[in-house]
């Protein structure tokens, strides 16, 4: 590859898989030895066993399948711990939950995974997301790459972080009163709090007064439109 993978979007990411310039093992690879050095505060926990063995089950699909049609095809996309992952910790930014591990996948993150995403690992929230800051109970706190003497705001100041970083291009978020907005302005990505009803909140959550909503952060205003069109 003539450019580094951090380089690339979220787009260009599955538009190098499909065609098999690059694998998604190796993308996978890849963005796993960038999260390992995690300076920003950005994950809270790795999933490196599940997203390999997620990344290696797309890449057999697509050598039986050339035409495979997922619009995210291999791209490394972690979930946000307000959000369950089955078998992964679950801890929502709270010592109350220190260990908690979930038995089962949120909406959010099967929709994900069936438009090709590849589930890094669980990005840092403040308890329950409640914050404007992403300040963890016993964890670093999520600072912007531009600067780490600065917030990376919050809610999801942990998937902001990663984004920016170029440790992934994309990462799953949530906003109910900024906390996409907020982590987009400290950190100069493209951040869109979805239209009220726009995603459902899937079987597990309830609709409550349509406050909060999911949605995604990342560095191109291309990239958030094909999630939104996923979600």
């Amino acid at each position: 590859m003539m450019r580094d993978l951090s380089e690339f979007s979220a787009l260009e990411t599955a538009s190098a898989i499909r065609p098999r310039e690059v694998s998604a093992v190796e993308v996978t690879e890849a963005a796993l030895r960038r999260a390992e050095d995690d300076r920003w505060g950005a994950f809270v926990t790795l999933a490196p066993d599940l997203a390999l063995l997620q990344a290696a089950d797309l890449d057999r699909r697509l050598a039986a399948d050339p035409e495979l049609a997922l619009p995210l095809l291999g791209v490394p996309c972690p979930i946000k711990d307000l959000n369950p992952v089955a078998g992964v910790g679950f801890e929502a930014g709270s010592t109350a939950m220190r260990g908690n591990v979930a038995e089962i996948d949120d909406g959010i993150v099967e929709w994900l995974r069936d438009a090709g995403t590849v589930m890094l690992g669980k990005t840092a929230t403040p308890e329950f997301g409640f914050p404007c800051y992403t300040e963890p109970d016993g964890r670093p706190p999520a600072v912007t790459p531009w600067d780490a003497t600065r917030s990376a705001g919050g809610s999801s100041g942990g998937a902001a972080a990663a984004v920016t970083a170029g440790i992934v291009p994309i990462a799953q978020a949530s906003d109910g009163g900024g906390s996409i907005r907020i982590p987009a302005s400290a950190c100069g990505l493209v951040g869109l709090k979805p239209s009220r009803g726009r995603i459902s909140p899937g079987p597990l959550m309830p609709p409550g007064p349509g406050l909060g909503t999911s949605g995604v952060l990342t560095r191109t205003v291309a990239d958030t439109a094909a999630a939104l069109d996923v979600l």
